[in-house]
């Protein structure tokens, strides 16, 4: 492996009963890329599900991961992916659920603090630095009262299920154009000029 390859690891929670949680649209996302790319995830050695191949016709390579530990234990598995295919920060994506964006956006970003996500602070503790991409999919703020927590443990609304698949599609996009063309170039797309 060279260190133009690519970690895109997709976070969310193990398991069938969180499968469609707002929390685990990381993974979503990854179903998608792997879709693309035509393979399978397969277990890795690192509590994780992978998938090598590439992106993008002549596209670089790429490393999709899916940690198949709790969301705030993505860390360990993050970390030992880039150590085992020999994977700086500067190659790392995350690719994770944000409620601090509208639902149906998508953001792009490096570095910086995590918001309180926990999975995120996990993967920055565990790598040692807070420098590396993440594609934020906006799944917006709790109605009323609700606990954060709760809100993001729960499925989308059933007007939400009607434009998943477009928000799945764009947070593909957005990965798929940042490993291709370069930050600004995804950036400019999705934030606008």
């Amino acid at each position: 492996m060279t260190s133009e390859t690519w970690l895109v690891a997709g976070l969310g929670n193990p398991g069938p009963g969180y499968a469609h949680n707002r929390h685990n649209i990381g993974q979503m996302v990854l179903d998608e890329l792997a879709g693309r790319i035509g393979g399978k995830f397969k277990t890795h050695k690192t509590r994780a599900q992978v998938l090598e191949g590439r992106l993008g016709i002549g596209g670089p390579r790429v490393v999709l991961a899916k940690p198949m530990t709790y969301m705030n234990l993505s860390g360990g598995p993050v970390a030992g992916l880039a150590k085992f295919y020999g994977i700086d920060s500067g190659h790392l994506i995350a690719v994770h659920d944000e409620i601090d964006i509208p639902f149906d956006t998508v953001k792009i970003k490096v570095g910086g603090g995590e918001g309180g996500h926990n999975g995120l602070r996990d993967i920055s503790k565990a790598m040692g630095t807070k420098d590396y991409y993440r594609i934020r999919a906006g799944v917006g703020r709790p109605p009323g009262r609700m606990d954060t927590a709760d809100y993001v443990l729960k499925d989308f609304g059933k007007d939400e299920k009607r434009e998943l698949p477009f928000l799945i599609d764009a947070a593909a996009d957005a990965v798929e154009l940042l490993v291709t063309q370069g930050l600004d170039t995804a950036q400019l797309k999705f934030h606008g000029a």
